[in-house]
């Protein structure tokens, strides 16, 4: 049986070193039971996910959603999502959230580092999330700054000053340092050295036991809190396939390990220290069938699916995230109990609301008792004044930038893909590279990853007043939001064919699903839809002239895909690396530079049978 000198030491955080740290409520050792205590106590949850920095309500189909009578609505917005948290809490809520809260997101928020949506997520009292694969985009020591506070290494502080840390838990429960780390060796030095001498022995190799099957938890991989004296856990997870979605070099030191083993590691540790009512955070999910009702459960297994399914029996409800989609289901566990597996969408356009009952005795979750529901932040109540002028004074400071006009367009210029995978606004971002990179880098094509162009240049003015057909900074900010940085290597033509290859499905390291690189104007090549992996790209040629497979060519592309980002690991093989400009300057410096810019033609694939 574990001591009480360790519960309290477990239940305080003495584990910091190895980043397991258990945030704590109030405790209630010593409390006396009331004469006539109830059987069981009341939690309401509400959770967000996929936020990405909304912090003005989100435009166009961002900013819409079906709601639970299947008509289409407008939704989001802070000072909406404020308000609905407002009107869905009481007295037995806490608020969590499934991660990406930052990253990919407005100027208004990313100008800043992200650090006014997690203000904002801070005031109206997020407790816990789940890191999501965008709170890396800045790296690991970025996040951490984030997490506990201090000023941007290189940008300095923000308008409003030092920066004070999240009011909020990140989780992390799948993300650990690489093995061989020298910090995650001092790491597990110094927290096996604060269990000595502090916990009974038994309790002491439990713990030393967990660490070494498991490895040093990079980020906490629990939080606790308390309500209604009883405790409830919250493990955080992240997908495991971080590492090929965000820049390497900013995770180089860390593992993204199987979020159902790390799981279930993390819920041994609250067992641990006797806390039986557990909820997953995960930043992963399922995709559904498109304009159903928000509490549909509407998900079509996949990778959300098989969390939800095979993590602990203890665990008695998994909150998702990173598909952007809702949905309400109930999935079997191991054991054959039922349990939530839930989703809200995205941009803050939906928070779930999950009650349920705990027993005092027993302190476990009721699963019977557990009742779901997707609610729509719909953009008819009144807007939170307190979150409004926040928001408001964010504008204010970002508005000469954003505002600044930097180009023309004669027409809409969209992220829509033809029948190729080709977009008009893919070309025109990878022409603005190879122009970038071109003196200095000696670049002779530029690649796109389709996944980095978040949004369609519009021919229309905006409320800001610029007028028709001019693109402002923050226009083209929306366009391109990942600050990420080009650069140049070089491939033979072998190898710029393996990494066209690595664009469809079928063969090592190739994608989950085709995803087509956007190609400079002055590439161009043919592939088959029926042929096998490895022969399905033909056809080469630059400028014209057919690419031989012992030839070198310089190749710009932003250092996530040179980083092997979205699995083109082909990209790792490059040599000569040479870096330039940010991406979003590489944009503007084009947009600039040639006014009145028609929308391109995307023909520079040629698709077979």
């Amino acid at each position: 049986m574990m001591s009480r000198t360790f519960q309290r030491l477990a239940m305080a955080g003495a584990l910091a070193g190895a980043g397991l740290v258990l945030a704590m409520g109030p405790a209630e050792a010593g409390a006396k039971a009331a004469p006539k205590a109830p059987k069981t106590v009341p939690v309401r949850l509400l959770a967000l996910n996929d936020f990405h920095g909304n912090l003005e309500p989100p435009t166009g189909s961002s900013g819409r959603m079906v709601d639970e009578t299947g008509t289409t609505v407008d939704a989001g917005g802070a000072a909406y999502v404020a308000t609905h948290l407002k009107q869905l809490s009481d007295k037995n809520t806490l608020k969590v959230a499934q991660g990406d809260l930052i990253g990919a997101s407005p100027l208004l928020s990313a100008a800043y580092h992200d650090e006014p949506s997690v203000e904002f997520l801070g005031k109206v009292g997020v407790t816990a999330s789940a890191v999501g694969n965008h709170e890396f985009d800045e790296g690991y020591t970025e996040l951490r700054r984030i997490m506990y506070g201090g000023c941007h290494p290189v940008d300095g502080c923000s308008p409003a000053g030092t920066w004070k840390g999240a009011k909020y838990d990140y989780l992390g429960a799948n993300v650990i340092f690489k093995r061989q780390n020298g910090t995650a060796a001092k790491a597990e030095q110094e927290a096996l050295a604060a269990l000595t001498g502090q916990a009974d022995a038994g309790s002491t190799g439990s713990l030393r036991a967990l660490l070494k099957d498991y490895g040093i938890p990079a980020l906490p991989p629990v939080a606790i809190r308390w309500i209604n004296g009883v405790p409830v856990g919250f493990i955080g997870l992240v997908t495991q396939t971080t590492p090929n979605i965000v820049t390497s070099a900013g995770i180089k030191d860390l593992e993204f390990i199987d979020e159902v083993k790390a799981a279930n590691v993390a819920s041994r540790l609250l067992k641990l220290v006797g806390v039986k009512a557990q909820v997953v955070l995960v930043h992963e999910g399922d995709q559904v069938t498109a304009g159903q009702s928000p509490d549909a459960c509407s998900a079509q297994p996949g990778a959300g699916t098989r969390i939800a399914t095979q993590v602990d029996p203890e665990i008695d409800m998994v909150l998702s995230g990173h598909s952007h989609q809702a949905y309400l289901c109930t999935v079997s566990d191991p054991s054959g109990g039922k349990r939530l597996f839930s989703q809200g969408g995205s941009f803050g356009r939906v928070i779930t609301k999950v009650d349920f009952q705990v027993d005092v005795r027993t302190r476990d979750v009721v699963r019977s008792s557990v009742v779901a529901d997707n609610q729509v932040v719909t953009r008819t109540v009144t807007p939170d004044p307190e979150i409004a002028a926040f928001v408001q004074s964010w504008k204010d400071r970002v508005a000469p930038v954003a505002n600044r006009p930097i180009g023309k367009i004669t027409a809409d210029i969209t992220n829509t893909a033809v029948a190729s995978g080709e977009s008009p606004l893919g070309n025109l971002i990878a022409d603005g590279q190879l122009a970038a990179t071109k003196t200095g880098g000696n670049a002779q094509i530029a690649l796109m990853n389709p996944g980095g162009v978040r949004a369609s240049l519009t021919y229309a003015g905006s409320p800001a007043g610029e007028g028709d057909g001019v693109v402002t900074y923050g226009e083209a900010f929306t366009v391109q939001p990942f600050n990420n940085l080009m650069q140049v290597v070089t491939l033979t033509g072998a190898q710029l064919k393996t990494i066209l290859e690595q664009q469809f499905t079928g063969g090592p390291n190739a994608q989950a699903f085709t995803k087509i690189l956007q190609p400079s104007s002055n590439l161009t090549y043919t592939y088959s839809k029926g042929a096998a992996w490895g022969s399905k790209v033909s056809d080469i040629k630059i400028d014209g002239v057919a690419v031989t497979d012992t030839q070198s060519i310089r190749v710009a592309a932003n250092n996530f895909l040179v980083g092997g980002g979205d699995a083109f690991l082909g990209f790792k093989d490059g040599t000569d690396l040479w870096s330039g400009p940010l991406d979003i300057d590489a944009f503007a410096a084009y947009l600039t530079a040639n006014p009145s810019i028609t929308p391109p033609v995307p023909s520079h694939i040629t698709v077979v049978s």
